[in-house]
């Protein structure tokens, strides 16, 4: 699992981290209330379920399951897994776009991130 989950990392979550939330820097600048808060509202409802369904299909795919497979397993765990992310991420969130500089966005949220994996990773695992 860690070779797995380091190499989703390497390939996925950091290159689209990294763009990610450079653009949403972008089109939301600021770090008073209204554009944090904006920023945790659309990293949460629109980027948490795109990344969910991305880790999802990399851990089907990696264990060889079919597209149907895969397909129920978003079905029947993304929810599950978007509440999870909303009991951790908008408060880690809020410190980021508040306090952490652009430059130590992904260090930041990769730190978390491990720990948030492991949640994930015996989701993931779980037979759909």
């Amino acid at each position: 699992r860690l070779a797995t989950l380091s190499f989703f990392g390497f390939i996925y979550h950091g290159p689209s981290g990294h763009y990610f939330y450079n653009w949403l820097d972008k089109q939301i600048p600021g770090t008073d209330a209204v554009p944090v808060f904006t920023k945790v509202a659309v990293d949460q409802l629109f980027w948490c379920p795109i990344f969910m369904s991305v880790f999802f299909t990399y851990l089907g795919l990696v264990n060889g399951d079919s597209l149907n497979t895969i397909g129920n397993k978003i079905k029947n765990d993304l929810l599950t897994a978007c509440q999870g992310s909303w009991k951790v991420w908008p408060m880690v969130h809020l410190i980021n776009f508040k306090f952490v500089p652009n430059k130590w966005r992904i260090p930041y949220i990769n730190a978390i991130q491990i720990v948030f994996n492991m949640f994930l990773s015996l989701l993931g695992s779980k037979k759909a």
